[in-house]
């Protein structure tokens, strides 16, 4: 039973690791806490300046056409990646507080 118990932390501790070398690996950042006046290209002005930008997306209600209040943003390197993440993390932008975080999938 011992054993047991150290194969599932074992297991976790896997499960964790690539985890993190994924996000660590990313190119793709989670942009929330968005104003719902904020669209792409206020996005993409305020992330430009941390690198090349290949993707910027602000979602939208698919029936109102309004902002959610969150967005994506996606760059040409995992550096630039990282260093937008530091330096925008609780900026404001159209007065909110962003909160900036690497995406993930599922």
């Amino acid at each position: 039973m011992r054993c047991q118990n150290a194969s599932a932390v074992y297991y976790t501790a896997a499960s964790l690791t690539r985890r993190l070398v994924s996000t660590l690996a990313s190119r793709n950042l989670f942009i929330g806490g968005l104003s719902y006046d904020t669209n792409e290209t206020i996005l993409k002005d305020a992330f430009m300046k941390h690198g090349e930008l290949i993707e910027v997306k602000v979602i939208c209600d698919h029936k109102s056409g309004k902002s959610k209040g969150y967005g994506f943003v996606k760059y040409e390197s995992e550096t630039a990646a990282s260093e937008a993440l530091k330096e925008m993390n609780g900026q404001l932008l159209d007065g909110r507080s962003m909160r900036v975080d690497y995406a993930h999938k599922g």
